[in-house]
C-alpha cells in the first residue's frame, strides 16, 4: 500500500469510528441510552422519561441507530427501540464509569445534588447475594413497573417508587430491605430508602443497578416469560 492509500484508508476508517463518538456526544443521548439498558422501549415512553419532546427523542435515536447503538422493532403501528445488543450496553457502562474514574466535575455534582446520599448505607453486591441465600431480605427494584417486565434481578418484588408509601403494609419490618434503580446515579433508589426509613424500616440502596448486576452475569428474569439469567 503506497503512502496516499494508506492515508485515505487511514482517514476512511478512523471516520467511521468518529460517528459513534459523535452519536455519544450528546447528553441526552446518553440518557436515552440508559433509560434503554432497562428495556424495550417506544419513542414515546422514552420522550416522557427523558423529559423530551417525541420528535426531539426519535432524531436523537436515529443518531443512536446510525451508530449501531440502538435497534428497532415493529410492533404493529408502533416502532420500539431497545439497545442494539449486549457490545452496546458495555460500551455506555465503561463510558460512564471512565467518567466517574477520571472527571472529578462528575463527582461536584452527584455531591450537590445527592447530598443526603452519604448517611444512606450502601450494600454491596456479594451482602445481598449473601442476605438472599439467607431469606433475611426483601430485594424491591423500585424502577416504573414496565422495566421490572422487562427484565430485574431474579427474586426481586416490583414495588415502583411512586407506589410505595400506598404499599408499605405489605412489607414485612421484621426483614431488611434492600432497594435497586437503574444504575449509580439513579435516585429512585434513594427516594425509596428514605421513605422506608421514615418509616421504621432498615432499609438500604443497592450500590448498582439492574444493568450491572446483568453485565455481572448474576440471575435475572423477565417477568413476561421467567427466562432466567445464569444460577
Amino acid at each position: 500500500m503506497d503512502a496516499v492509500s494508506k492515508r485515505a484508508f487511514k482517514d476512511s476508517l478512523f471516520e467511521q469510528f468518529s460517528v459513534i463518538g459523535k452519536a455519544l456526544s450528546s447528553g441526552r443521548r446518553l440518557e436515552l441510552l440508559e433509560l434503554l439498558a432497562q428495556g424495550e422501549r417506544s419513542v414515546e415512553e422514552l420522550a416522557d422519561q427523558a423529559g423530551l419532546t417525541a420528535a426531539n427523542a426519535s432524531q436523537h435515536l436515529q443518531i443512536l441507530r446510525a451508530a449501531r447503538l440502538v435497534a428497532v422493532r415493529k410492533d404493529g403501528l408502533y416502532v420500539r427501540y431497545r439497545l442494539a445488543n449486549e457490545r452496546a450496553l458495555k460500551l455506555w457502562l465503561a463510558l460512564r464509569d471512565f467518567g466517574d474514574a477520571e472527571i472529578a466535575e462528575i463527582h461536584h455534582v452527584v455531591r450537590s445534588y445527592l447530598r443526603d446520599r452519604a448517611d444512606m448505607e450502601a450494600i454491596t453486591v456479594e451482602q445481598l447475594r449473601l442476605r438472599m441465600q439467607q431469606g433475611n431480605v426483601v430485594l424491591l427494584d423500585v424502577r416504573p413497573d414496565a422495566e421490572y417486565q422487562a427484565g430485574h434481578i431474579r427474586g426481586a418484588v416490583s414495588v415502583p417508587v411512586a407506589d410505595l408509601e400506598q404499599r408499605l403494609k405489605q412489607l414485612p419490618k421484621r426483614k431488611a430491605i434492600v432497594a435497586y434503580c437503574r444504575g449509580p446515579y439513579c435516585v429512585f433508589a434513594d427516594e425509596a430508602v428514605r421513605l422506608l426509613t421514615v418509616r421504621g424500616y432498615r432499609a438500604q440502596r443497592l450500590e448498582i443497578g439492574y444493568p450491572e448486576w446483568k453485565m455481572l452475569g448474576l440471575p435475572i428474569e423477565a417477568a413476561a416469560n421467567l427466562a432466567g439469567g445464569p444460577a
